[in-house]
C-alpha cells in the first residue's frame, strides 16, 4: 500500500501572499533555528527543505569580489553621468550577472550590498569613489536607478535584493567606528536622510546597512532612526544587515555597552536584522542572542520581527518559488551587450573641465602620452576580476594608431645599492605572464594577494631597474620591468609577484626613510624594514639595510624626451584606490602627488599644448590655467581606456558633469570630522567661495542655447519648461539643469539647490522642450521651531543653466505657505537640539535609546541660538534638564545674562539627568542665547509663568 504524499505546507504554496506564507514558516521553526537566521550566513533547515542563506554580496559597480566579471565605472563615475536610465540599465546588467555567476558557484549571493547613498560632502573622504554626488537630489536619482535595475522590473520576483550603505552620515575612515558625527536636525532632514528617503520611497530597496560610526554620540547600529525615519517610509518590510565587525565594535571599541548580550539585544531590537561578525563562524553571535534571551533582554517576538524580515527578501528573490522565479535561468553574463554599456557608461562618465579649443584632436595629430595613470586601469577594493581592460595608451594606439603615439610612464628608474655594494635583483620568471591569466585574459585574483611560487628578490653585482612610482605622502611602488610590483607575501620575502596593488591590506607600498648616509626602506604593509640576507630579500624586525638611491633616469627627463616633439601631450594623472584614500583611509590633501605635479609642469614646459586627463577616485585641486584642456574620469572599469580615447578624438562629445564641488584650495575645506554643511558651509548648497570648478560643471564640443522658460504653479506642484537647441556642428548630449533659490529666506538656505536634471541628445541644430514637475514640498525647509518641514511663503528664484554656476534662463515666482511663528516656549519649551545657531558644542546621545542632548565641544564653552521664542505677557522662571557637571548662562541675544544655572555636583552618568531651577524674567517675543560650560550635557529647556 503506498503512503499517502503528505500535504503542501502553507509556505510552500505560491499561490498564497507572502505575509501568509511567511507566518506559517515562522511557526515551524524552533527557537534555535530562528536565532541561527540572525547570523550573516544562515545554516539551511534540512528538516524544512530550506537552504543555507547569506546576506551580501559586493555590486557596487559590477559583481565584487567573486572571480571575473563585467566592471563598470566607479560610483562617483556614474554619478558623473547624470543620466538615471543608463545607471539603471548598468544595475540590470549586474543584476543579470550575480544571477548568471549564482547559476555556477552558490557563495554568489542575491542579497547585494549597495549602492552606496553616502553624499559626498567633504572631497578627502577616503571613500568618495563609492558615492554618487554631494547632493542629495541627485545621488537619489542615481541610487533609485540603480535599485530598480537590480530589482528587476517583475512584479513579484525580485532579480536581486539592493541593501543602501551607510547608514547614516558617514563620510569619514580614520578612526570610523568611534567617531561621531554631530547632525543637528535641519542636516539630518534636509541632507543626510533625503537621500535614503527618496531612494526607499521609490520601492526598489530591500534594506539598509548602518554605518561604523556614530550620530550624535549613539552607534549606527543602535539608532533610533532605524524605527523613526526608515521603517515609517515603507510598507514593505526592510532588512537591516550590520556591517562587518560592527556588532562586536559596539563593546569592544566604542565601549557602549559593558557586555556582547547586551549590544546584541540594543541592536536587534533597534532594527538590525542580520549580524555580520566573525566572518563565517555564527557561533558566537548566535551564543550572544541565546545569552540575551536567558537575561532577559530580549524575547522570541524580537527574533521573530528580524527572522520575518529576512524571510520577506528570501521570498521576495523566489527561493521558495523556484518554478516560478522568472530569474531563475538568467544566464546574461560578459555578453556583447554588457561590453558595449561598460564603455558606453565610461564614455558618458567623462568630464571635459577646459578646453582651448585644443581638442578634439585631429586624425593625423602624432600624441606624447605621459603619466603615472597611463597605461593602467585601475581597480578598486570593490571591483571585481577584469575579464577586458584597456588603458588610456591602448585605447590612443587603438584609435590613433601606434604609430602616431609616444608614451613615457614618467617615473624614477632606479637601483637600489646595498652597503655591500651589489644591487637589489628580481629573478627572472618568464612563466608568470601567461600563468596567472586565464581565459580572455582574465586575472587571476590570487596574484593581489601575494605570491610565493616565484623566487624572493636577491642581490648581485648587476641588478635589476626598478621603477619607482611616488603617490603622495612619501608613499612608493616599486616595479619589475615586466610590470610586476614588488610584493611581500605571508612568508615575508619579497617578490616581483603583484599585477597591481590592493588587498585589504596593501602589500605593495613602500617608504624610503633617510638613515646615514642612505636610506631604509620600509614595507608598510607589515611596518618592517627590507633586510637583505643569503636566503633572499625580506623583510624583518631586525638588521634592516641600508640602501643608496641610485636614480638611471628621472621620471622628467623621459617626459622631456617623447612631448617635444608631439602635436599635442596627454598626460594622465590620478590615484590608485588602494593607496592615499579607501576605506579605512581618508586623504589629507587636494593636492596630486608631487611627482607628478613635476612630471605635468616638464610636459607643459616641453610642449604647451598639454591635455591633462585625471583619472581618479576624487576631485584635485589643480592650475588649469596654463593647460590646454583638462579632463576627469572616474576609474571607469574595463572600458576607461577605449572611452577616454574616443573622447579625445572626438567620436563622442563629452557630457559629464561634475557630481560635486572642486574646490580651489585645502583651505576651503571645513574640517573633515564637521558634518553641519549649515553651518560650515559645505557642499555647493552654502559654499561662499569660488570653486575651482563648480557642481554640475562639465563642457562640450557642441554649444546649446536655453529660450522659452515657462513656469506654471499648481496646488501641489510647479511645472517648469524650456526648450535646449544644439546650436554647434555634432551631435551631444546636455545635462539641463533646474536649480532653485528662496529670494529673502528667514533662516539660512542653500545658496542654490538642484530640484530637477535631464540629460538629452541632439543634433545639430535640433531642438528639444525639457520639462520637470517639481513638488512644492521640494522647496520647504525643516523647521526647528515647529519640529516639521514648512514650505515658507514668498519669491523664489528659478535657475535653469548648465551647472549651478552657468546660469542660462531665470525668473522668480511667488508660493504661498505657512509663515513662520514664534516658538511658544511658554507652552512647549525647547530641545536643545533645535538650536538655529551654534559655535563650540557638538550633538551628544540624550540616553542610548533615543533623543539627543548639546555639550560644549572637549568640555569647554559653547553657545546655542534660537531665534525668535515667543515668551507671552511674562515668564518668571527658566529650568533646564541636565546631566554631568557646568554651568548654563541664559540670556537674551545681545543682553546680559539674566540667569546661571550652575550643576556642581556631577550626576551618576552621562544619562543620569537633573533638573535645575533658576528665576527669569522675559516677555514678548526675542532670541534667546544659551552659554554652556563644562563636561555638561544639555537636554531640555523649559520656562514658567
Amino acid at each position: 500500500m503506498t503512503a499517502p504524499t503528505p500535504p503542501t505546507p502553507p509556505f510552500r504554496d505560491p499561490h498564497l501572499p507572502f505575509a501568509k506564507r511567511i507566518d506559517d514558516l515562522l511557526s515551524r521553526l524552533t527557537r534555535q533555528e530562528k536565532i541561527s537566521f540572525l547570523h550573516q550566513f544562515a545554516p539551511a533547515v534540512e528538516r524544512l527543505g530550506i537552504a543555507a542563506f547569506r546576506t551580501g554580496q559586493e555590486a557596487l559597480h559590477g559583481v565584487a569580489w567573486m572571480g571575473p566579471a563585467t566592471v563598470f565605472p566607479q560610483a562617483v563615475g556614474l554619478g558623473a553621468t547624470w543620466n538615471p536610465e543608463l545607471v539603471r540599465r548598468v544595475g540590470e546588467a549586474v543584476s543579470k550577472e550575480v544571477r548568471a555567476m549564482r547559476a555556477g558557484d552558490d557563495r554568489v549571493g542575491l542579497n547585494v550590498w549597495s549602492p552606496t547613498v553616502n553624499l559626498l560632502r567633504h572631497p578627502l573622504w577616503g571613500r568618495n569613489e563609492e558615492g554618487y554626488s554631494e547632493d542629495p537630489k541627485l545621488t537619489s536619482a542615481i541610487a533609485t536607478a540603480y535599485t530598480q535595475g537590480l530589482r528587476g522590473d517583475h512584479p513579484t520576483y525580485w532579480r536581486t535584493a539592493p541593501v543602501l550603505k551607510h547608514w547614516l552620515a558617514h563620510n569619514n575612515e580614520t578612526d570610523r567606528s568611534v567617531t561621531s558625527s554631530s547632525v543637528r536636525p535641519r542636516v539630518l532632514h534636509e541632507y543626510d536622510l533625503r537621500a535614503f528617503r527618496e531612494t526607499v520611497e521609490a520601492g526598489a530597496v530591500a534594506g539598509v546597512m548602518p554605518a561604523y560610526n556614530l550620530v550624535n554620540g549613539r552607534p549606527n547600529h543602535v539608532s533610533p532612526y532605524l524605527r523613526e525615519h526608515l521603517r515609517a517610509w515603507t510598507e514593505q518590510e526592510l532588512l537591516v544587515c550590520s556591517d562587518a565587525g560592527a556588532p562586536s565594535n559596539l563593546v569592544d571599541s566604542e565601549h557602549y555597552f559593558d557586555t556582547h548580550e547586551e549590544a546584541t539585544a540594543a541592536s536587534l531590537t533597534a532594527g538590525v536584522d542580520s549580524f555580520t561578525d566573525h566572518g563565517t563562524d555564527g557561533s558566537k553571535i548566535t551564543a550572544r542572542l541565546q545569552g540575551a534571551l536567558d537575561q532577559g533582554l530580549l524575547t522570541e517576538a524580537d527574533l521573530d520581527t528580524a527572522v520575518r524580515r529576512q524571510l520577506s527578501v528570501r521570498f521576495r528573490l523566489g527561493e521558495f518559488d523556484p518554478h516560478y522565479d522568472p530569474h531563475a535561468g538568467t544566464g546574461e553574463f560578459d555578453t556583447p551587450a554588457h561590453r558595449a554599456l561598460a564603455r558606453e557608461a565610461a564614455e558618458q562618465a567623462v568630464v571635459l573641465l577646459r578646453n582651448d579649443g585644443v581638442l578634439p584632436l585631429a586624425p593625423d595629430t602624432r600624441i606624447a602620452v605621459v603619466g603615472l595613470l597611463a597605461d593602467e586601469c585601475k581597480l578598486d577594493w570593490y571591483s571585481g576580476t577584469l575579464i577586458h581592460r584597456s588603458t588610456p595608451l591602448e585605447g590612443l594606439y587603438e584609435r590613433f594608431g601606434a604609430e602616431r603615439v609616444e608614451f613615457a610612464e614618467g617615473v624614477d628608474r632606479v637601483l637600489l645599492k646595498t652597503s655591500a655594494g651589489t644591487f637589489l635583483k628580481v629573478p627572472s620568471a618568464p612563466e608568470a605572464a601567461d600563468e596567472v591569466r586565464g581565459a580572455e585574459g582574465a586575472l587571476d585574483p590570487a596574484l593581489l594577494a601575494g605570491r610565493t611560487d616565484l623566487p624572493p628578490l636577491t642581490a648581485d653585482t648587476t641588478g635589476t631597474e626598478l621603477a619607482l612610482a611616488d603617490w603622495g605622502e612619501g608613499l612608493l611602488t616599486l616595479r619589475a620591468p615586466d610590470g610586476r610590483y614588488l610584493s611581500v607575501a605571508e612568508d615575508g620575502c619579497l617578490r616581483a609577484s603583484a599585477d597591481q596593488p590592493g588587498g585589504w591590506i596593501v602589500q605593495e607600498t613602500f617608504r624610503l626613510e633617510p638613515h646615514g648616509n642612505g636610506h631604509l626602506l620600509k614595507h608598510m604593509g607589515t611596518g618592517r624594514h627590507v633586510s637583505v640576507a643569503a636566503e633572499g630579500v625580506k623583510v624583518a624586525e631586525e638588521n634592516p639595510e641600508i640602501f643608496e638611491l641610485i636614480v638611471v633616469e628621472r621620471g622628467e627627463d623621459a617626459v622631456t624626451r617623447v612631448t617635444a616633439e608631439a602635436d599635442v601631450v596627454v598626460v594622465v594623472a590620478g590615484n590608485d584606490p588602494h593607496i592615499n584614500g579607501r576605506e579605512t583611509e581618508d586623504r589629507t590633501t587636494l593636492r596630486l602627488p608631487a611627482q607628478q605635479e613635476r612630471i605635468l609642469e616638464a610636459a607643459r614646459t616641453a610642449n604647451p599644448r598639454t591635455v591633462l586627463a585625471l583619472v581618479s577616485a576624487y576631485p584635485y585641486a589643480i592650475e588649469p590655467g596654463h593647460l590646454s584642456a583638462v579632463l576627469w574620469t572616474a576609474h571607469g572599469g574595463q572600458a576607461a581606456g577605449t572611452a577616454l580615447a574616443r573622447i579625445l578624438a572626438g567620436d563622442v562629445s563629452p557630457a559629464g558633469r561634475l557630481p560635486q564641488t572642486w574646490y580651489a584650495d585645502d583651505a576651503d575645506l571645513p574640517d573633515l570630522l564637521d558634518y553641519d554643511v549649515i553651518g560650515a558651509r559645505q557642499t555647493y548648497l552654502y559654499f561662499e567661495g569660488t570653486p575651482l570648478f563648480p557642481f554640475g560643471h562639465g563642457l562640450s564640443y557642441a554649444s546649446f542655447a536655453y529660450a522659452d522658460l515657462a513656469v506654471g504653479v499648481g496646488d501641489d506642484s510647479a511645472r517648469v519648461s524650456f526648450t535646449v537647441t544644439n546650436t554647434g556642428d555634432v551631435t551631444a548630449d546636455e545635462v539641463a539643469q533646474l536649480y532653485t533659490r528662496p529670494v529673502d529666506p528667514s533662516v539660512t538656505r542653500p545658496r542654490r539647490e538642484l530640484l530637477a536634471h535631464r540629460r538629452v541628445t541632439l543634433a545639430p541644430g535640433e531642438k528639444a522642450e525639457v520639462s520637470f514637475e517639481v513638488p512644492l514640498s521640494a522647496f520647504a525647509f525643516w523647521d526647528v521651531a515647529r519640529g516639521d518641514w514648512r514650505l515658507e511663503p514668498g519669491p523664489y528664484d528659478l535657475l535653469v543653466g548648465a551647472s549651478s554656476e552657468d546660469v542660462r534662463l531665470r525668473t522668480t515666482v511667488t508660493l504661498d505657505g505657512e509663515p513662520a511663528a514664534p516658538r511658544p516656549v511658554l507652552r512647549r519649551g525647547l530641545s536643545a537640539v533645535d538650536f538655529d545657531e551654534q559655535s563650540g558644542t557638538e550633538i551628544v546621545d540624550r540616553t542610548k535609546v533615543s533623543g539627543d542632548a548639546v555639550t560644549p565641544m572637549a568640555g569647554g564653552t559653547g553657545e546655542l541660538l534660537y531665534r525668535a521664542c515667543d515668551f507671552g505677557a511674562g515668564v518668571t522662571g527658566v529650568s533646564v534638564e541636565v546631566a554631568g557637571e557646568g554651568t548654563v548662562e541664559v540670556s537674551l541675544a545681545g543682553g546680559p545674562t539674566l540667569a546661571t544655572l550652575t550643576l556642581a555636583t556631577p550626576t551618576p552618568g552621562p544619562y543620569d539627568y537633573t533638573t535645575l531651577d533658576a528665576p527669569f524674567t522675559a516677555g514678548g517675543v526675542h532670541d534667546l542665547r544659551l552659554r554652556l560650560r563644562g563636561p555638561l550635557r544639555l537636554a531640555l529647556v523649559g520656562f514658567s509663568g
